[in-house]
């Protein structure tokens, strides 16, 4: 079990293989490390040493019931750079991950970092306000506090139908992949998760954006149900000064599993 401790005493658990260049992946909620298993094994497999923690609260990291925010997420994501001593690495982050790296950037800077790649990912903010219409109704967002809350168990299985787009024509559902889903999120904290909400759909990630001076590829699904394009992957492209968006057409939420080879051959194709 490889973990790092933070300055507050916390526990991060991190997978680290292979040599070479290093790629740090960060996870979406409600998950873990292992939401990138094709990745991890792709891209070690192609030279670059891969890295991918449990955000605190999720997976086998420590469970703290205080610290569930985006900026200890940024300082934890910090530590784990800074005790592994890694340069020149490509940050991959998807949907809450992708404001992780964010808003590492914001908080950090990019003087370790050589790339970046935002999946599917929150910024620039999730909810829907006056200056951003397009963002998703706070009643949403409180929905998902009261299933994560008072069913946690069926509300994250039913929560893999609309984030692998299982109900549109031609997309058969994928017991196994649901299965691996509900897994990961049960490994997980309540509180970890019930905290998590609000970073992932209140927090404006825009300052954070505008900061990020790597290049940085924007990929996105089309039909994304969770996070819509038109509120995130559009606008956010926008405010990087070195951006590119690439979009899956048709394609959902989570597009690295669904599209595991393409998504592997377009990141990779990038990164090098």
């Amino acid at each position: 079990m490889n973990t790092i401790t933070t300055k507050d005493g916390t526990k991060i658990f991190y997978k680290d293989w292979g040599t070479g260049q290093p790629i740090v992946f960060s996870h979406g909620w409600p998950l873990s490390g292992d939401a990138w298993d094709a990745q991890m094994l792709f891209f070690g497999l192609n030279g670059y040493r891969v890295i991918a923690h449990d955000r605190r609260g999720h997976g086998r990291s420590d469970q703290p019931w205080t610290g569930n925010n985006m900026d200890q997420y940024a300082d934890d994501l910090a530590e784990l750079i800074e005790q592994l001593d890694l340069k020149e690495v490509i940050l991959i982050g998807h949907s809450t991950g992708g404001g992780e790296i964010a808003h590492y950037a914001g908080r950090h800077g990019t003087s370790r970092v050589a790339r970046m790649v935002l999946v599917g990912a929150v910024p620039p903010i999730m909810l829907k306000t006056a200056s951003n219409p397009e963002g998703t109704p706070m009643e949403v967002f409180d929905g998902i506090r009261q299933g994560t809350a008072l069913k946690r168990s069926q509300f994250f299985l039913d929560l893999t139908v609309p984030f692998y787009g299982f109900n549109r024509d031609g997309n058969p559902a994928q017991p196994g992949l649901q299965e691996k889903f509900w897994l990961q999120g049960m490994a997980g904290s309540i509180k970890g998760h019930y905290d998590c909400i609000r970073e992932f759909s209140e927090v404006d990630y825009t300052e954070d954006l505008t900061k990020i001076d790597v290049p940085t590829l924007v990929l996105h699904g089309s039909d994304d149900q969770i996070v819509p394009i038109a509120a995130s992957a559009e606008k956010a492209v926008k405010l990087l000064s070195k951006g590119t968006l690439l979009v899956y057409e048709g394609s959902g939420h989570g597009l690295a599993e669904l599209e595991a080879e393409r998504f592997n051959k377009d990141v990779l194709a990038f990164i090098r």
